[in-house]
């Protein structure tokens, strides 16, 4: 995985990453209350859009990691040198202690890029939530009807200073997307890779089954609004079986 995060989640997007995820006002209330004013992980914590917030609050925050270049990020921040980091893959990587939440946002947990992985993360989770604490997963619905013959093109900004678009390959047997994020401006052209392997909600309802968890909520977005079959994004929340 670290040639792969070096490659596509490190440096190249350390520098714009901030720009392109904004954390929500709701999500940080939500996953607040999810806490209880207990400890929180996150996974993938990268530049600390999310944890920051939440220390704010008086969430005990820590976080696991594989990209220096965003946790770097994360440092030169305000109360960035407070939180905990652990460095290495999150479906692995072992931390100290229970959490009354784990987390993971912005489509993150698809940089796994084998269902083995995906289900090992789930099983990481597991091994390190309390007996009543959750696990929150944002990610986006699968949209594999824009590909046609495993290719799509689309176009994001086009203005006086910029233009930027998006080039995306989809492998359907892996559940894999390979995009180039294409920004062109007076100073020249920047290139922003990244190589994701999604899975249905169904799927990671099956994968949270294995780890010992089961699905408690799922909204079409950080405002619980209703998830639908036209939603294009999914906040689920797992507990332990009972």
């Amino acid at each position: 995985m670290d040639d792969h995060i070096n490659r596509t989640y490190g440096e190249h997007l350390a520098e714009v990453y901030d720009n392109w995820f904004e954390a929500e006002a709701e999500a940080i209330e939500l996953l607040a209350d999810f806490a209880r004013g207990g400890q929180a992980l996150e996974l993938g914590i990268g530049t600390g859009r999310m944890a920051l917030p939440l220390a704010a609050k008086g969430i005990e925050v820590e976080g696991i990691d594989a990209a220096p270049a965003m946790v770097a990020k994360l440092r030169e921040r305000s109360g960035g040198d407070s939180i905990k980091v652990t460095m290495g893959n999150f479906a692995d990587v072992d931390v100290t202690g229970k959490f009354n939440l784990i987390f993971i946002v912005f489509n993150t947990f698809y940089a796994l890029l084998t269902q083995e992985e995906q289900v090992r993360c789930f099983r990481n989770v597991a091994a390190h939530l309390s007996d009543d604490g959750v696990f929150v997963l944002e990610a986006f619905v699968p949209d594999v009807a824009r590909f046609s013959g495993g290719h799509n093109l689309r176009v994001y900004t086009v203005n006086h200073e910029r233009a930027s678009l998006q080039a995306a390959r989809h492998d359907p047997v892996l559940q894999r997307m390979f995009t180039q994020n294409i920004v062109f401006t007076e100073a020249g052209v920047n290139l922003y890779p990244v190589e994701i392997r999604y899975a249905w909600p169904t799927e990671l309802d099956l994968m949270a089954q294995l780890a010992g968890l089961k699905l408690r909520s799922r909204w079409a977005n950080w405002k619980q609004e209703t998830f639908t079959a036209t939603s294009e994004k999914h906040v689920s929340v797992y507990e332990r079986q009972k």
